[in-house]
């Protein structure tokens, strides 16, 4: 089944935590800490493959890297955890489900993005060690992996986008001009997912890739018919081209597939545009010559052809080629750079002499000790100092004797002398 836009949550590895060990050996009873850190935790990317073709290739809608290895005894690390590979088909969008950003245009086979970042890796007590802190008993626990909701859009890369409503003979002239194999039925919306084929010119020197999109109708960027669906594959297109039935009013057709593809992005309507006759073995020569002026009023090539016999398809060709000589190469969207805001240390007074600390990082600190956490407070006050609460418990006013809470701790404040 052919799909076009999933949503999936990404979380990365969780960090491992770092070990509390002291080396024993025999006739040296008391050695130093050899506690080992933990490994990182497993990242998350979305790589482009022109294997996959489909959205619908992504079957699972969690996915979560392995988490790192917790350290050991004899300063041995623990191992990291393997990052996740996660294969999405060319022309991926890839944005954050909450935000709305846009995080990666994936157009390139092999181009990735990394798209959740694995926890670090707690450090063992034999990091702690110093020469006033010989015998640490503590160590550091490994951090979350980052979790991100994710939408993924699927937009086809091709050269040209054929245009038109549903029974124009799109389908039918993709399979004449290249070795694509549509499903083809007299009916309307026969083509429910875009299709792509190849044209080679005549040398066999020049190729493009047209794309079959599902027919339009009024009001389909409101979301009638298919809707949003098939529009946004003609984003990337290069060149749009309108394919019209000479027997349903073409001018008319054209001015409506014009005013919808304008309404779903006005840059579509300015970009290189020509128009196909189709069906024109149908008319007489006469009024094939009406239509074409008749459609001259719109400032586009016309070229009466007929996908069923194959008239007018080698001049179409070499239209289109000539034409994407000159036409711009479509750019993938460049995502803005993600900033990491640090949030802020707020001390607030609860009580008379009762200050309470708002600070993630500061918690963070805290919540990753493991071992004896009354032996790590020299560690944590020197830790916080660097983050600032010390200037900030003299800026809200705490005075000596006050107590200070923060991270589920209390504390009698002694300010530095």
């Amino acid at each position: 089944m052919f799909r076009d836009k999933i949503e999936i949550e990404v979380i990365a590895g969780r960090g491992g935590d770092g070990a509390v060990s002291f080396f024993r050996e025999k006739y040296i009873p008391k050695g130093g800490p050899d506690g080992g850190d933990g490994g990182r935790g497993g990242d998350v990317y979305l790589r482009a493959s022109d294997q996959v073709g489909s959205l619908a290739k992504i079957s699972r809608r969690r996915y979560k890297a392995p988490s790192g290895g917790h350290g050991e005894g004899g300063g041995r690390a623990g191992r990291a955890g393997e990052d996740l590979w996660i294969e999405v088909p060319l022309g991926t969008r890839v944005y954050d489900a909450e935000t709305g950003e846009i995080i990666a245009d994936l157009v390139e086979a092999g181009q990735s993005v990394r798209v959740a970042r694995g926890g670090e890796g707690g450090r063992g007590n034999a990091a702690f060690a110093t020469p006033t802190r010989q015998s640490p008993r503590f160590a550091e626990a490994g951090l979350p992996g980052e979790r991100r909701r994710l939408v993924l859009e699927l937009l086809s890369l091709a050269d040209v986008g054929l245009v038109g409503y549903p029974n124009a003979g799109k389908s039918s002239l993709l399979a004449a001009m290249t070795r694509a194999q549509p499903k083809v039925a007299d009916y309307p919306f026969t083509t429910l997912v875009p299709n792509l084929g190849v044209l080679l010119s005549e040398d066999g020197l020049r190729r493009l890739t047209m794309a079959d999109i599902p027919g339009i109708i009024e009001g389909a960027h409101e979301g009638r018919g298919l809707g949003l669906d098939f529009l946004r594959h003609i984003a990337r297109t290069r060149l749009l081209l309108y394919t019209l039935d000479a027997t349903e009013a073409p001018a008319e057709v054209l001015e409506t597939l014009q005013r919808e593809v304008e309404a779903y992005d006005p840059d579509l309507r300015r970009r290189p545009a020509l128009v196909a006759l189709n069906k024109v073995d149908l008319l007489e020569a006469p009024e094939v010559d009406r239509l074409v002026d008749d459609l001259a009023r719109f400032g586009l090539p016309v070229l009466p052809i007929s996908a069923k016999t194959g008239a007018g398809l080698d001049e179409l060709s070499e239209t289109l080629f000539a034409l994407l000589e000159k036409a711009p190469k479509i750019r993938p969207v460049t995502p803005k750079r993600r900033e990491r805001v640090q949030a802020g240390l707020r001390v607030r007074q609860v009580e008379t002499g009762v200050f309470e600390v708002e600070s993630p990082e500061i918690e963070q600190a805290v919540s990753r000790i493991r071992g004896d956490l009354l032996e790590a407070m020299e560690y944590l006050q020197t830790r916080f100092k660097r983050l600032g609460l010390e200037a900030a418990l003299k800026r809200a006013g705490v005075r000596a004797g006050d107590t200070v809470r923060v991270a589920g701790l209390e504390f009698e404040y002694v300010p530095d002398l």
